[in-house]
């Protein structure tokens, strides 16, 4: 049986969920910042131990000004309703991208939340925000060429080593990635992560994913032929 200890997930769909609704697009991303507690707490209690979910990304800045301002506003009603909770469950949260270019009252609240919870052993709860994942690699790569240049690493590099330099240095690589909504398609998430990870495309908009349909999809996951580049034993 495959067991799932890092899980993540595409929260596609938020906007479209709340234009259905006949709301706007910003009721949409408040539903779904609600049900990212759920889906944590419901992974928590199914074993997952790393749960990395994409809030924003480097791209999401070509959207409207004011769906933006609102986004970057979420981290702090999120936080305050919800951190009590996950600290008394002993999540850890951290969080993935490059927050300088967040507003300051948001980098804060992200800094302040893994601050918080930084003595936790429990679920981590990875929150990525500012997040593309080709800069990643890039920005990886500049560091790992600075070291050989300042004598701090040599050419000869494993992928073990190289791994060292990614802003996921201290989670273990995807297993299951989930993306919402019926899209297809990765938009430059975990590339490096989730070389062998296996993947599902659900029909459900983030805020429809129930704690029951991320039981399917573990389900699923658990009957997959994961070979990893290899053959399966006859």
């Amino acid at each position: 049986m495959n067991i799932c200890k890092h899980l993540a997930i595409i929260m596609d769909g938020n906007g479209r969920w709340a234009k259905a609704q006949g709301k706007p697009r910003t009721s949409g991303h408040l539903v779904g910042s609600d049900n990212v507690r759920t889906i944590a707490i419901a992974a928590d209690e199914m074993g997952i131990k790393y749960l990395t979910l994409y809030a924003f990304s480097t791209e999401n800045w070509k959207r409207t000004a004011d769906e933006v301002n609102y986004i970057m506003k979420l981290p702090a009603f999120f936080f305050k309703k919800y951190m009590q909770e996950f600290l008394d469950r002993g999540f850890r949260m951290r969080i993935i991208g490059e927050l300088d270019m967040l507003p300051k009252a948001t980098q804060k609240v992200l800094r302040d939340a893994e601050e918080e919870s930084k003595d936790n052993h429990g679920l981590s709860l990875n929150i990525c925000m500012n997040y593309g994942s080709r800069r990643e690699i890039l920005l990886a790569a500049k560091k790992y060429a600075q070291d050989v240049v300042d004598g701090k690493a040599t050419l000869d590099i494993e992928e073990e080593d190289f791994d060292q330099y990614m802003m996921t240095k201290d989670f273990p690589p995807v297993d299951l990635l989930i993306r919402t909504s019926g899209e297809q398609r990765i938009s430059n998430y975990l590339l490096w992560q989730i070389a062998y990870a296996e993947l599902e495309f659900v029909p459900e908009s983030w805020p429809e994913f129930t704690p029951e349909v991320l039981k399917r999809c573990l389900d699923e996951y658990q009957n997959r032929d994961r070979r990893f580049g290899g053959v399966k034993n006859v």
